[in-house]
This record gives structure tokens, C-alpha cells and sequence, in this order.
């Protein structure tokens, strides 16, 4: 999937160039197709942008899924749902 459309996308004009940095490295990773691995990514991804001083707003982070939602069929848009419920069930439990 081409994620450039983030880097000009005017509803993220107020995030650094270091965050859309950091996420157009994440995304061009290849992930895990199980919503557990790729929880386990997004997780250890958080972790290693802690470590390199950027830390994403909830609102960023709500912002972030919901443009890249829209250019995945229903069924990817569920499997990010599920993703994004397991990792808060996760977090809570750290």
C-alpha cells in the first residue's frame, strides 16, 4: 500500500515532520497478517518512538487510523478495529 498520500494530506498539517517520518517507516514495514503479531508491532513501535522522544497524541493517533481506514475495504477496516481494541486491552494491562 503507497501511504504518501499522509505526508501532503492537509488534516495533518500540525503533526512534526519527524512523526510522519516515523509512521511512513513503520508502514512501508511488512507486518504480520494476526491481529495479535501485528498489536505486538504497533506496540514495540510505540516503544522504540517513546525512545526517539515522539509521543502521539490520542487525538493524532485517532486522527492517523481514521485516514488510513479510508483507503481499506470493510474488512480491513474491522481487522484495525480489533487490532486497535486488543492493543488498549494490552496497554491496560501494563
Amino acid at each position: 500500500m503507497d501511504f504518501d498520500f499522509l505526508k501532503n494530506n492537509p488534516s495533518l498539517q500540525n503533526i512534526s515532520p519527524e512523526k510522519l517520518d516515523f509512521l511512513m517507516s513503520f508502514a512501508q514495514q511488512n507486518h504480520a497478517p494476526d491481529n495479535q503479531s501485528m498489536a505486538s508491532s504497533v506496540m514495540n513501535a510505540a516503544g522504540e518512538a517513546k525512545n526517539q522522544g515522539i509521543q502521539f497524541s490520542t487525538s493524532e493517533r485517532e486522527l492517523l487510523i481514521n485516514l488510513l481506514k479510508q483507503n481499506m475495504s470493510k474488512e480491513e477496516q474491522q481487522k484495525v478495529d480489533k487490532m486497535m481494541t486488543l492493543m488498549q486491552l494490552m496497554q491496560r494491562r501494563q
